[in-house]
């Protein structure tokens, strides 16, 4: 019985523990968001589709400003960018360009909440989109994101974001399609807090 008793006491004491660091965890993570104005860098997309067992890389920049614009566009292997202002998302194209409302298309706002929480990890306190858990490792922390919203549900199993403990900033991203594809973004050459022209978020 006394052996039951500690043993019991140990579990609670671990689960509290861990409890607690996942907490300090996001707290960190939300304090180094709050401080960020803006960030640009590269990223590297491999993009594995498991039907034809085969990867696809494609190469392109990101820009990011406070609170509600981001500019994601391709470079290589072909030119595509997608532009968040508010609550308007422009697709350019090779042959056209489209402007929505995201508001009215809610797979276009899941896209667009996943991206740019994404890039200044805001969902790991988002308790009602997501299920979180936090692993620690020696130079990251890597944070798991269950669907809990059935749009979400219907596209991802789930999402993972890589953490560098000494500036808590997202380096890599890791989504894991309801089919099995899976994309993993990695974010080079970042630059937090820099100037960006205004015209690079325009929707017009």
């Amino acid at each position: 019985m006394k052996k039951l008793f500690f043993l019991a006491i140990m579990l609670v004491m671990c689960f509290s523990v861990e409890a607690q660091t996942q907490s300090q965890v996001k707290q960190q993570i939300s304090r180094a968001a709050a401080q960020l104005r803006s960030m640009q860098c590269d990223f590297v997309q491999t993009k594995h589709v498991k039907m034809l067992n085969q990867n696809v890389v494609s190469t392109g920049k990101m820009y990011y400003q406070r609170s509600d614009k981001l500019r994601w566009e391709y470079v290589t292997p072909y030119k595509y960018s997608f532009i968040l202002n508010g609550s308007k998302v422009k697709i350019n194209g090779p042959r056209r360009s489209d402007v929505i409302n995201v508001q009215r298309n809610k797979v276009f706002k899941e896209i667009a909440n996943i991206m740019m929480s994404s890039v200044v990890g805001n969902c790991l306190t988002d308790t009602g989109s997501f299920k979180v858990s936090i692993a620690d490792g020696k130079t990251e922390w890597v944070a798991t994101l269950l669907p809990r919203r059935k749009e979400m549900k219907q596209m991802f199993q789930n999402i993972k974001l890589y953490f560098n403990k000494q500036n808590s900033m997202v380096t890599k991203v890791e989504l894991t399609e309801k089919n099995g594809d899976r994309t993993v973004i990695v974010l080079k050459n970042v630059k937090a807090n820099v100037s960006i022209p205004a015209n690079t978020f325009s929707v017009a």
